[in-house]
Parts: C-alpha cells; structure tokens; sequence
C-alpha cells in the first residue's frame, strides 16, 4: 500500500480529473456517439509515415485561418515578385537606349527612368508590407484556433488516454510545437509563394533574352533539386527527433518542479539532475543532428549560383556575338542571375524551417488524430434534481495499457444513500469511482444514474448532477472566491460564502487572512492538505449534486482539521447520494452500505456490521486496519 493509503488505478492528483470532474471548466465540444474508428495507434502510424506534403495538407485542413484570404495574399507576393523582375529590365533599356545605344547618352531618358525605378521600389515596399502584415494577421489567428482546439481536444480525452501520455508531452503539443509554426507561418509561407513565383517568372524573363543563357543557368542549376530532395527526407526525420527530444525535456522538467519537495526530503539532486541532463543531452544531440543537414543545405545556393554566374559571364561573353546580344542584355542577364540567387538560397533555409514546422505539426496533428473514446451526446438528456439511484450493470474496464481493472461489476446504489467503496490498493475502487462521473466509460456494461445512461446525459448535466471530490482538491493558483465559484460560474460573493456557511466552515473562512480574497497559490501550495479540501468541500457544494463522489478526502490530515471536515462532509451529504472510495475503514463504518472489491471484481456488499460478522474479506481488511490503528495510537 501507498503511504498515503490511495488506490493507484487512477492518479489521485491529475489535474484532468478536477477538470474533468467539473471542478474546471474543460474544452466544451459535442460529439455523436461513438462508431467504428481507427484506432489511437493507427492514427499515430499513419502520421508518422506520412510524407511532408501530406502532413502540410492535413495541417493546412485542421487549421481553416490560414486560408483566409489566401488568394488575396498570394495576389500580393506574385505583384511583388514579378516587380522585381522591372528593375533588370529598366537596367537593360537605359542601358541599350540611353547609355551605349546609337543615339549616344540621353540624360533626360535616363532621369525619367531611374525615377520610375524609385516609383516601383515605394510600390514594391508597399506591396511587400501589405503582403506580409495579412500574412501574419492570419497566421497569429490559425495558431490562435490550432492551440484552441489543440487544448480542448486534449481535455476531451479520457483519463485512460491521459495515462498513457506523459504530462509534459501534452503541454509541448500544446505550446513548443505550435510555436515551430509561428515564423513558417509568418515568414516562411510567404517566402515559399514570393520566391516561387520570382524563380519561375526569372527563368521566363531570361527566356525572353536568351535562351542559350537560360539554358546554361538551368543546367547549372537542375543538380540542385535531387540534392535538396535527398537532404529533405533526412532532415524532417532529424527534426521530428528534435520535437520528440522537446517533449521528453519538458516531461522530466515538469517532473522535477512537480515534486521539489520529495526530492528534497530524499536527497534525490543528483538523480534528478542526472534525469535532467540526459533529457537535455538527447535534445542538443537531436538539435545538432538536424543542424547537420542544415549546414549541408546552407551553402548548396551560393556555390551553384556562384557556377551559374560563371557559366553565363564566359558563355555571354563568349558568344555575344554570335547570339546577337548587346551590352545592355547581358548585364540585365548578369542582373537576373544575382535575382535568382536570392530565392534560391532563400529557398534553403526556408526548407529548414518548414521541416521544423512539420515535425511540429505533426506531433499536434497526432493528438488531433486521437479519438475522444468519451464524446459528449448530441442533445443529450438531464439529470433529475436531488438525490439520484446509481445502477452499474455488467461493466468491465480496462486501459489502454496493461489488463483489465474491472470485470463484469454489477451495483445498486439506492437514492440518498451513503455508500462505502473498499478494497486494496490497485482493486480498482477508484476506478469505479471514475466511472461514476464519466471520466472514462466502460470497455462493456452501462452506467446508469437516476435511471439514465450517463452516455446520453448532457455534459452541463452531467456536471452539475454528479460532483467529485478527489483526495488531493486540486486547486487553481487564483483566490479562494474564484475557486470555489468553479462550482458554478457567475456565482456571486455572497453565495460562494453561503456555500461555506452552509457547511459549518463560516468560522474558517473567517480566520483565513484574506477570506474568500486569499490566495491559494499553485496547486493550492499556500493552504495546508485539510484547508485545501475545505474548499473543494465548497466547490462541489455550489453545484447542489445529486451523487457525490469523496476520493477519501479525509485521509492525510489532521485530527482536529479531520473533524471539521467530517462536520462539512456530513452537511455536504445532507439529502444526496454519497459514494466514498474509503481507504480508512472509519469512513466504511459510518455509512449505510459497503462495497468490497477485489481484483477488480465485487466480492460483497452489505453494512458494516453484517459483513464483520460474516468473517469474510471485509472482516479481515477490517481487522488489518484495526491493529494498524492501534499500533499508530
């Protein structure tokens, strides 16, 4: 057994289970019931091995913003490109008309020129300007919706789906990756359209001039590609290692700060600061991996535009004659060669940042592929008002990992009763508890609560009716006011500080410094385990449930905060129905009705006085408790 007496089925201190349980308000999405689909696993496979372009497709799907005015943006880069294929050709005609041509130099052509060549830049600039400000106008708004959704989703997923993650996994989906978007979206996208267009447009312009140069620069050029190619496949793998080497350092971070105090008492530094270091160490390993191919990538564009502005000056020179090109024209190709090499070049580091923004993308398409296994009902049904009969039929549950944690567990809950849930560690009590308000739903058998299926029940409902309270009350780093009207928001002062006169608790709320203004702090850090309860106790009281769920939140507390808190559980307990997954059997002596399970099976039910004299299993775990209590007096 666990130190503090919890049944691990489930982590008592998930955050996602007070979200979940109503104690946060979660992502709100409906969804029909659920049918036939690709598994988690396939989903992530079929990511995984997906090419770049169908990862940006799929990106570009699940992110609509970006979209928005696209055709009007692209307008923009293609004006601003094709402008600045003029400048060469306003070159070539001063040159050619103005400059070496047979009416000698012509002052007044080359002033009207070079005056429209400084009218096309401000033109450019504008154009520019314009094209980058929408862009990133809808980039901000697509990683805006894409975090959005991105979070929501995460918080629709069940518990099941939760343990199977590491938690800091799921903040950099939400956090590092979006941001490896954030300059792909800004500038790169903008930079792929601009200097797509500007090398298409540049190789028909020098077309037009020679096609014998063109050529030449083409076949300079044309290695380039599968190069580029063979460099892009390893890289994205490289930088999809990058993303995941991220998310393993934000885990063992998250870890570390997470549990500061037991590192402390246990003298853990050295381990965790080994952890640590091996977690960073994988991510400079996978960031210098990367930089590997970038650095092979980096200087291809200079040294083939350095061959291609050779091979055009000899060839040029060589045979100006003989093509019949002028002075003015081959400068002006001279010119176009420089306006390809910046593209070109461009074009390389563009590619190393869409390789990070698509090793991104897909590790946030990845948890946008997972199917929520616990949808919320399209129009679902509501719940009766006061104290609702629970009936579990035939149910069984298993996670994703590992075997099952209940079989073929059937239950009646009578309305109003108070019912004790007892067993060993890992007997799956907890789990059961779970199931209760829906923080999963079972592998077989229904749920039922107040005569309804709670796989049809609305989710406001479904959270106003049923209330958990954890072992842990996971608290918001915000005031007590604000935590507890979580319970039901809009709530008013006054009301909140009813709920806790209500409860017996006006006198501790009243020797708090600060009253309903006093800050909690992180996780609830700046009030003792007991205070901490107090105010779930309070949480839970403001949505009037009908069933009421306490994880055991009487254990690891004082004996004179634990009388204030049965005082308050008893209030809360007034006139609904109470289930207690009880890890100390004072709480199963106090209630109408005990469940036993073990191995993720009931093996009794009946009140506590009837099953000591059984002499069955509870009898024993009731014995084992007694001589542990004594021996700690």
């Amino acid at each position: 057994m666990s130190p503090d007496g919890a049944d691990r089925s489930v982590p008592d201190d998930d955050p996602v289970v007070a979200v979940l349980a109503g104690t946060a308000p979660p992502g709100s999405h409906d969804h029909e019931r659920p049918h036939p689909a690709p598994t988690p696993e396939e989903d992530a496979d079929d990511l995984e091995t997906a090419g770049a372009v169908a990862v940006l497709r799929r990106g570009i799907a699940a992110t609509p913003e970006l979209r928005t005015g696209l055709v009007l943006t692209a307008a923009f880069a293609v004006v601003t490109a094709t402008g600045k294929l003029a400048v060469p050709v306003l070159v070539q005609q001063v040159l050619d008309r103005a400059v070496v041509g047979d009416a000698g130099y012509r002052p007044g052509l080359v002033a009207a020129a070079c005056s429209g060549i400084a009218v096309l830049i401000v033109v450019l600039y504008a154009a520019g300007r314009a094209t980058f400000l929408r862009l990133v106008r809808a980039a901000e708004a697509s990683l805006l919706g894409l975090r959005v959704r991105t979070f929501a989703h995460v918080h629709d997923l069940s518990v099941a789906e939760h343990l199977d993650h590491r938690r800091g996994a799921l903040v950099a989906r939400v956090t590092s990756d979006i941001e490896t978007l954030a300059q792909f979206t800004e500038w790169g996208a903008m930079a792929w359209i601009v200097d797509s267009v500007l090398i298409v447009t540049t190789l028909t312009v020098m077309a037009v001039y020679s096609w014998q140069l063109a050529l030449v620069t083409i076949a300079v050029f044309l290695p380039i590609l599968p190069v580029m190619r063979a460099l892009q496949r390893r890289q994205l793998a490289a930088y999809d290692g990058v993303r995941t080497a991220v998310s393993g350092a934000l885990s063992e971070v998250s870890e570390a700060v997470s549990g500061a105090a037991v590192i402390r008492a246990y003298g853990l530094e050295d381990r965790t600061r080994a952890r640590l270091a091996g977690a960073v160490d994988a991510q400079y390993r996978a960031q210098m991996g990367a930089a590997k191919w970038f650095s092979l990538m980096f200087p291809i564009a200079d040294l083939f535009g350095a061959l291609a502005l050779a091979a055009v000056v000899v060839t040029g020179a060589v045979n100006a004659e003989a093509w019949d090109l002028g002075f003015g024209e081959v400068v002006a190709f001279v010119f176009l060669v420089n306006l390809l090499l910046g593209p070109v070049a461009e074009l390389t580091e563009i590619l190393d940042q869409t390789q990070t923004a698509i090793a991104g993308w897909r590790k946030v398409l990845s948890v946008l592929a997972t199917p929520v296994d616990v949808p919320e009902p399209e129009g679902g049904t509501t719940l009766p008002a006061g104290p609702l009969p629970v009936d579990v039929d035939g149910v069984s549950f298993r996670y994703r990992t590992g075997g099952a944690v209940l079989e073929d567990v059937t239950l009646h809950i009578p309305a109003g009763a108070s019912v004790a849930i007892v067993g060993e560690t890992g007997s799956g009590k907890t789990t059961l508890a779970r199931l209760l308000c829906r923080l999963a739903d079972p592998t077989e058998g229904v749920v039922r609560v107040g005569g309804l299926d709670l796989r049809t029940v609305a989710a406001d409902s479904r959270r106003t009716a049923i209330r958990l309270v954890p072992q842990d009350g996971f608290l918001f780093d915000d005031t007590v006011y604000e935590n507890v009207r979580l319970g039901r928001l809009g709530a008013t002062r006054e009301e909140v500080e009813a709920a806790f006169r209500a409860l017996g608790l006006g006198a501790w709320l009243d020797d708090l410094p600060g009253g309903l203004d006093a800050r909690v702090g992180e996780r609830g850090g700046n009030l003792s385990v007991g205070e901490r309860q107090l105010v779930a106790l309070a949480r839970a009281q403001m949505g009037d449930p009908g069933l009421l769920l306490l994880d055991e939140a009487t254990s690891s507390i004082d004996p004179e905060t634990e009388r204030v808190l049965l005082d308050a559980l008893d209030r809360l307990a007034e006139g609904r129905t109470v289930v207690s997954v009880a890890h100390r059997l004072s709480t199963a002596e106090r209630a109408d009705l005990v469940v036993v399970v073990d191995q993720g099976r009931i093996v009794e039910v009946g009140p506590h006085e009837a099953l000591v004299a059984a002499g069955g299993r509870y009898a024993a775990l009731y014995e084992t408790w007694l001589g542990n209590t004594r021996a700690a007096t």
